[in-house]
């Protein structure tokens, strides 16, 4: 009985992250609207994206917390209640200030307390074991948020406008995430810790490690190596991932594409990472996590190579090239970093120590997305911010390898 209730709340949990994140990712279909509509420079438009991962990543904060002390399905069934009115007001914006606080605030609460937080939460305690699998097909709800809900609200945009757009969104919000969470999910006692690889006596001795404990606070977890090693990991992974999620459609765009064309290949990019989240997670579980997080890094490097290299090659199957190999990297590390964080720090406070965590990826989503679109309305071009993100990636790679755990156990 309980292990169905945990598949149940694992297929509840994949289409909500779905509605959650999809409306984040479709934010670059709705860019290049409101491009169109409105005129506004891609720095205003890449500011608002901005803060609402600031302000989707200061949630995390208060979210953690929260999820440690009245259990995260409560959180994200009133998250879907909040994200519902937000994408609703979203429709009425005619300012960028107006746009800010929509999107960038309202929305972004919305977001972060029906999502990744709470989710993360709400299957690591019902995942003892298999918990890299168990993440990654959580996860890939956000990859099937890509796939279905950028073309659709590219669609609804070309038929419709993209103030109905935000609406319909708003309207599949209400009907399914707050009596899909409430009815269907069932809050578990935190996870007991379980040990993965070295011993804890081999932990405390290797260099920059601690062992990891059941009781570890916030406070203790935030004075060892491996908690800034994968927070640092996550500002780079995310400034890099982030940049190009907002201005893929964008670019694609300016290179002639139309923007069906470019959402369809934003849509591949979701089907490459059910994938890639789904099967990172897997071979998590059976190979050192470090590793296969070092591969889905590589690819998503790969993945700039061929974008930029789209830009002067007018090979149609370029960019869903750059779709494939983006969409598995970035998923595979998303995934993995919270099984990452939960190798080394599970137990009742891993809510609050992995929220901590989730703020150098608000910072580096934010910096990334608002920094790529500033260079394009200075430069003309997408180049410089491209190449920096790449760069970002590869220092997120060399950090985490350097803090990989002494010894890996197979389930």
């Amino acid at each position: 009985m309980a292990r169905h209730a945990a598949y149940r709340t694992l297929a509840v949990t994949v289409i909500t992250l779905s509605l959650a994140y999809g409306t984040w990712y479709a934010y670059t279909v709705f860019l290049v609207a409101l491009l169109r509509d409105f005129g506004w420079s891609r720095s205003a438009l890449a500011g608002a994206f901005s803060v609402f991962t600031l302000v989707h990543g200061a949630m995390n904060l208060l979210l953690g917390w929260l999820c440690d002390r009245l259990g995260p399905r409560r959180l994200i069934a009133a998250g879907g209640v909040l994200l519902a009115l937000a994408l609703w007001s979203d429709s009425l914006v005619n300012a960028p200030w107006q746009l800010y606080l929509t999107f960038g605030c309202f929305t972004a609460v919305g977001v972060a307390t029906a999502g990744w937080t709470p989710a993360v939460v709400l299957v690591q305690r019902q995942f003892t074991e298999r918990l890299g699998l168990a993440l990654g097909i959580a996860g890939a709800g956000i990859g099937l948020g890509i796939f279905l809900v950028v073309p659709l609200c590219q669609a609804l945009i070309d038929s419709f406008g993209w103030r109905w757009a935000f609406r319909v969104l708003s309207g599949l919000c209400a009907v399914w995430i707050l009596p899909g969470t409430w009815l269907a999910v069932r809050d578990a006692p935190a996870a007991p810790l379980i040990e993965r690889g070295a011993s804890p006596a081999d932990r405390a001795t290797a260099p920059g490690q601690v062992a990891p404990t059941a009781s570890m606070s916030l406070a203790s977890a935030i004075a060892t190596r491996p908690f800034w090693v994968m927070a640092g990991a996550t500002f780079l992974g995310n400034l890099c991932s982030q940049t190009l999620h907002l201005h893929q459609a964008a670019f694609f765009v300016d290179h002639h594409a139309t923007p069906m064309v470019a959402a369809s290949v934003v849509s591949v990019v979701g089907a490459s990472s059910i994938i890639g989240k789904t099967g990172g997670g897997w071979l998590s579980d059976l190979f050192p996590r470090e590793a296969v997080y070092v591969l889905g890094m590589a690819s998503m490097i790969a993945s700039i190579g061929v974008l930029l290299g789209s830009a002067v090659s007018p090979t149609p199957w370029l960019p869903y090239a750059y779709a494939v190999l983006f969409g598995a990297g970035y998923s595979v590390t998303a995934s993995l970093m919270p099984a990452m964080v939960s190798d080394r720090f599970q137990g009742r406070h891993f809510g609050s120590i992995f929220g901590v965590t989730q703020i150098g990826g608000a910072v580096g989503s934010a910096l990334g997305a608002w920094l790529a679109g500033h260079l394009y309305d200075v430069t003309g071009s997408y180049l410089v911010a491209f190449t920096l993100a790449g760069a970002a990636a590869l220092v997120a790679t060399t950090a985490v390898w350097s803090a990989r755990l002494p010894r890996r156990q197979s389930p």
